[in-house]
């Protein structure tokens, strides 16, 4: 924002729809941003509190409805008596802010509740990094030990379920990319928190859910006999290679078999690379002929591949992601599950980074399934330190919206070292607020 286009006015002739800008330290007052829109009476008397005696405004920002030229400041004895009484804060002073003071206290409650929001997400990742250790030895054991395996892999969706269901909300965060080396294990477990991040939605029952969490968990376990250099390989496999490849699902298939999983899970296993329209592998299965759970892992299971392909160069922005499969591939999903995952998720699933509406830069940390267009958001504020982020919940912002998507290498170098938007993008939710313990496993 250019400084030029901007105008100073006493803060007597602040009006509703004009676009202020506050020069203070974000805890120096108690608005979520320090330039915005005035939408009501309320706020010019917050900011006539603020010890101000003039504030900047941006005219061309400012709603047309608003008067171009502010009417002249009351020159009464009483209002100058009233404008004397408020010393403007000095320049060069940061005064400490008097506790006694209601604006400064809401800023400081604002704070606080951003504390324990941090602290909230290291609890939640914390929790993602143990859970991805255990599916690490699932899958460890799945040859070795297979009994053993299933035994543990139905512990751990057992728990994730109850965890979900029992949820008054279900928040799904975006974890961080330094997540103590389980990242091999993160693709099953995004598509088993996915895929039953939906069934949640259309309420499947119980016993349901624990066939779909446990076939989504064990989804990938034939592409043990697949050699690693076809499954790691970054260029395009040549035909024999995709044939080989697409081979994974009749191996886990039948490896599922002998570990003696239920019909529901082989299902998965087997049929969690078909696609709605008849496209997918290994029976070209179209509409409705292959099992529901597996038209569920399909979806969770696309949108992580692209979100998370080898090769991270690749790698589609979380919203790119969502927006091709509803706009451009809308055929290849079953079109009501398409529609709960795009409700869960929003139209900016965590991970995205977005630019509001006031100019300010974001990224997208927290959807609340029950609000999914209202989500969490982690903004960018050269003046707050990195790891005292502003949170912002667009739930209660009603002066800021999101306005657009962009993709991380659009942003300025500082922006994106602040942000850190993901390389690998990968969800959990807090089972704290279902009365588990964080650490579930």
């Amino acid at each position: 924002m250019n400084p030029t286009d901007t105008r100073t006015i006493p803060v007597e002739q602040l009006t509703v729809g004009m676009y202020v800008l506050l020069d203070l330290k974000w805890f120096q007052h108690p608005f979520a941003f320090s330039h915005f829109t005035i939408k009501s009476q309320d706020q010019i008397r917050t900011i006539r509190s603020l010890g101000l005696r003039s504030v900047r405004i941006h005219p061309e920002l400012s709603d047309p409805a608003a008067p171009a030229t502010p009417p002249p400041a009351d020159d009464s004895p009483a209002q100058a008596t009233a404008t004397a009484a408020v010393a403007p804060l000095p320049a060069e002073a940061d005064p400490e802010p008097e506790p006694t003071n209601p604006v400064l206290q809401a800023k400081r409650a604002m704070m606080e509740q951003m504390r324990r929001r941090r602290e909230a997400a290291e609890r939640i990742e914390s929790a993602f990094i143990s859970t991805a250790a255990t599916v690490r030895d699932i899958e460890k054991h799945v040859h070795q030990q297979p009994q053993q395996a299933v035994a543990q892999a139905t512990q751990l969706v057992g728990q994730i379920a109850d965890s979900i269901l029992v949820a008054p909300e279900l928040a799904i965060q975006v974890m961080g990319d330094h997540m103590g080396g389980e990242e091999l294990y993160f693709h099953s477990l995004n598509v088993t928190m996915l895929a039953l991040m939906m069934a949640r939605e259309i309420q499947l029952p119980h016993e349901v859910l624990a066939t779909l969490g446990l076939g989504a968990l064990l989804h990938d376990i034939g592409l043990k006999e697949v050699p690693d250099r076809i499954v790691k390989k970054t260029e395009p496999l040549t035909l024999a290679e995709r044939h080989f490849y697409e081979l994974h699902c009749q191996y886990g298939f039948e490896l599922g078999q002998r570990m003696h999983l239920a019909p529901g899970v082989l299902a998965i296993i087997r049929e969690h690379h078909e696609l709605f329209d008849g496209s997918g592998y290994p029976a070209k299965l179209a509409g409705e002929s292959a099992n529901l759970l597996a038209r569920i892992v399909a979806i969770a299971n696309y949108y992580d591949e692209l979100c998370n392909p080898v090769s991270l160069s690749d790698a589609l922005t979380p919203h790119e992601a969502l927006s091709i499969m509803f706009a451009k591939q809308r055929s290849k999903f079953d079109p009501k599950i398409l529609q709960v995952f795009i409700r869960c998720l929003g139209v900016y699933p965590p991970g995205t980074v977005v630019q509001l509406s006031n100019g300010a830069i974001a990224m997208v940390v927290t959807v609340n399934t029950a609000r999914p267009m209202k989500p969490l958001l982690v903004v960018h504020d050269a003046d707050i330190p990195r790891d005292e982020a502003m949170l912002i919940d667009m739930d209660r912002e009603t002066d800021v919206n999101i306005a657009r998507a962009l993709r991380p290498a659009q942003l300025p170098r500082d922006v994106y070292a602040y942000l850190s938007p993901r390389k690998r993008v990968s969800y959990y939710f807090d089972a704290s607020r279902a009365g588990h313990k964080a650490s579930m496993p």
